[in-house]
């Protein structure tokens, strides 16, 4: 009897030797990563020209997993390390998939500033409301009142609204979506990969085991439940009034606009300066 042996069909875009993966039953990283690398077959991406980065964070297990030139960076620094492949190779598509954590907290300057540039990293944030690797500490994105575990009796610290803070800060494109919507997740990845400049999503999906079982959510299934009662899809609509609640998760595109990249100008800036340097020693 011969054994038939049928390959995933999307096995080239995954380093199959580092499965199974190590993200908990429920986690909304697999689901990430799942949008990721349908989008990357649907557009039939060139992965020789494909780099992935991440931060310190159980979703930046993602570029240990991907089938690319991949690197796993120091805490906060995912988007420093990107901004420099991006400006030593501008053909290459340079996509960053990390936390709220890295993202926001010890990598919030360099997110802002990488934004107001408009340099032509694709960023993808899976914001799980804590630092769920180390122990569920709050974090810049935990909701108001959230239980952590350092905030046993509620969280009394403001969250950052990311997309708000991506669209103000220069963003050409930003979007938000939970791990329920995969559909629309996948469809705004490949319009993020396809644009100029500096693309943001957001991805709501908190950590089940730290987060969820502190805040009622006892699994992820419970979690998927909140995702669809709570969420309303508003399309372009004030990225400041898209809070997250209990009540309420504005989800959608926010921002969708066409702007010359950092990358571009910049060495657009040296060819003339290499121009100038030529006509004074001719």
């Amino acid at each position: 009897m011969v054994q038939e042996i049928v390959a995933h069909p999307l096995s080239k875009y995954l380093r199959e030797e580092m499965m199974p993966h190590i993200w908990c039953a429920g986690c909304g990283n697999g689901i990430v990563l799942n949008c990721f690398v349908h989008a990357l077959d649907e557009l039939k991406a060139d992965l020789d020209k494909l780099v992935v980065v991440s931060g310190i964070g159980c979703i930046g297990r993602t570029a240990g997993y991907t089938n690319t030139a991949s690197f796993h960076t120091t805490h906060g620094r995912s988007i420093a390390f990107a901004t420099g492949v991006k400006l030593a190779n501008p053909e290459l598509d340079v996509v960053i998939v990390s936390g709220d954590g890295d993202l926001f907290a010890i990598g919030g300057n360099h997110f802002i500033h990488a934004a107001r540039r408009n340099i032509g990293i694709k960023v993808i944030c899976a914001n799980n409301f804590n630092y769920g690797m180390t122990g569920g500490q709050l974090g810049p994105t935990t909701p108001l009142e959230a239980l952590t575990t350092t905030s046993p009796y509620g969280n009394s610290e403001h969250p950052f609204n990311l997309v708000h803070l991506a669209a103000a800060a220069g963003a050409s494109y930003v979007a938000r979506w939970t791990t329920l919507h995969v559909r629309r997740l996948t469809q705004s990845i490949k319009r993020l990969m396809q644009k100029e400049g500096f693309c943001f999503i957001e991805v709501v999906s908190p950590c089940p085991e730290i987060f969820g079982r502190r805040n009622k959510m006892r699994s992820g299934l419970e979690m998927m439940g909140w995702f669809r009662k709570a969420s309303v899809v508003e399309n372009f609509s004030d990225p400041a009034k898209a809070d997250i609640t209990p009540d309420r998760i504005v989800v959608g595109e926010f921002v969708d606009i066409e702007k010359m990249s950092y990358e571009k100008l910049f060495h657009e800036k040296i060819a003339q300066i290499n121009e100038k340097t030529m006509e004074k020693m001719s």
